[in-house]
């Protein structure tokens, strides 16, 4: 995205007792030498004297005027490359300067305003610009830390030949970086699950109905003339064909746990940050697959704008359902939540699906939430943190469990497809261990749907 706009207008940058505050060092010494110069000048009656203090005096006026009236007359813009980027990962920031006036400009000095946390404050030095001119700059910015940054404003020092007045002023354009989660790509395994995705393996159901029970759309590019409606498009005034046949896709929910006290530790290589990455690559992947997915917190709220049963749609509606999802997952946070019930009386509705957990420290009560989730769903994979460990020094060994409070063995007596997550463990690996998982729990008797995911 590309904002522009001008510098201050005359107005805006409160008269010329403003101007004449600009005045650097070596401006007031030459006023206050000019003006002690003409002071002698009369008192001995130098005439001679007189002219040099009028020359030292007015030289920073001078150019303090020459600044106030042309320092509005350039128009900044800033451009992100790319406007969304992962953290890790570095993105671009141009700049462009435009003389707009008709006179060339002195030297000029940039100044962007940046988080600390996307790197030190660029600055740059521009060489006298010719009148219509544009300079074009650009810097890096890169932040380890997921989240959405303001950029700005952009800073112009002006000053003149003399170096006699400098005057710094803001524009007003902001732009933001918003930096993602981490993705890792998963291979595509076969999951417990409702049902076949809308990919490879989809299911369709063809119309059966007559004329008035056909479904329309609007006509698309590319769509076949003979699947044009002509009585509907009679009626409602534009193209309107047969939608004859309605993909069946399979639901996926992803359930990110986000409460405080289930996680310890900070910083990016933190458990509850390996959960907001796993949660990232989890939807990505199934949006890839051709499930309608739904991102779900432990409080209970899901995307901004998400239908009833998730994202789903064309290449160009995913890939938009895609930046809406890691937009979201650029800001969560943890919550102040203490157990899962508010997620529960969302999925209690049942038919939802596949059911993804990306989950914190569990106790019995909590289990016994999940083991109600995973009878509401068509499968459920959880990939369960011990974020004391990862709090820990990792060479520490943590102590077994309870047997009888084991969060891990009464999500698998529930029915999930339960993995434990290690400190520093590769999703992927963990992705082909659920698999196997489930390919045991198979092969000793116990069935489930399958979805390849």
């Amino acid at each position: 995205m590309t904002q522009a706009s001008t510098g201050p207008t005359a107005e805006d940058m409160g008269g010329l007792r403003t101007t004449l505050a600009g005045l650097t060092t070596r401006g007031r010494s030459f006023l206050a030498a000019g003006v002690a110069a003409a002071i002698c000048a009369f008192v001995l009656g130098q005439s001679d004297l007189l002219r040099v203090g009028l020359l030292l005096a007015l030289l920073p006026l001078f150019c303090a005027a020459v600044l106030y009236r042309t320092r509005y007359r350039v128009a900044g813009s800033r451009r992100l490359s790319p406007a969304r980027v992962p953290a890790g990962s570095e993105a671009r920031v141009h700049l462009r300067m435009d003389n707009i006036s008709r006179l060339p400009t002195g030297l000029l000095m940039l100044q962007d305003k940046v988080p600390y946390v996307l790197g030190p404050r660029p600055r740059f030095v521009l060489d006298r610009v010719e009148a219509g001119g544009r300079r074009e700059v650009s810097y890096r910015v890169r932040s380890d830390l997921r989240g959405r940054y303001p950029l700005g404003p952009l800073q112009l020092r002006l000053t003149d030949a003399f170096g006699m007045c400098e005057l710094t002023r803001s524009f007003s354009a902001y732009d933001t970086l918003t930096v993602i989660p981490r993705v890792e790509a998963l291979p595509p395994v076969r999951l417990t699950g409702e049902a076949k995705g809308y990919g490879e393996g989809r299911q369709r159901s063809l119309a059966l109905a007559g004329e008035d029970d056909i479904i329309p759309r609007g006509y698309r590019y590319g769509d076949d003339l003979r699947r044009v409606h002509w009585r509907l498009t009679a009626r409602y005034g534009e193209l309107m064909v047969r939608r004859e046949e309605q993909p069946q896709r399979s639901r996926c929910t992803v359930l990110l746990d986000t409460r405080g006290i289930a996680f310890q530790g900070a910083g990016p290589d933190s458990a509850f940050e390996w959960a907001v990455s796993g949660t990232a690559s989890t939807l990505l992947h199934m949006l890839e697959r051709g499930f309608s997915v739904r991102l779900l917190t432990d409080t209970g709220s899901s995307v901004p704008g998400e239908g009833s049963d998730g994202f789903a749609g064309t290449s160009q509606e995913s890939a938009d359902a895609a930046g809406t999802m890691m937009d979201t997952l650029a800001v969560v946070d943890h919550s102040d939540g203490t157990g899962l019930s508010r997620a529960y009386e969302v999925l209690r509705g049942g038919n939802e699906g596949l059911l993804i957990a990306f989950l914190g420290d569990l106790d019995e009560e909590q289990a016994t939430v999940l083991g109600k989730m995973r009878q509401r769903s068509g499968g459920g994979v959880a990939f369960l943190l011990d974020s004391d460990s990862w709090a820990r020094d990792p060479a520490a060994v943590a102590a077994p469990p309870d047997e009888g409070t084991d969060p891990l063995r009464m999500l698998r007596e529930a029915g999930w497809t339960a993995v434990k997550v290690p400190r520093g463990a590769s999703l992927a690996g963990l992705w082909r261990e659920a698999d196997h998982q489930r390919t045991h729990v198979a092969s000793t008797g116990t069935t489930a749907g399958d979805g390849g995911v």
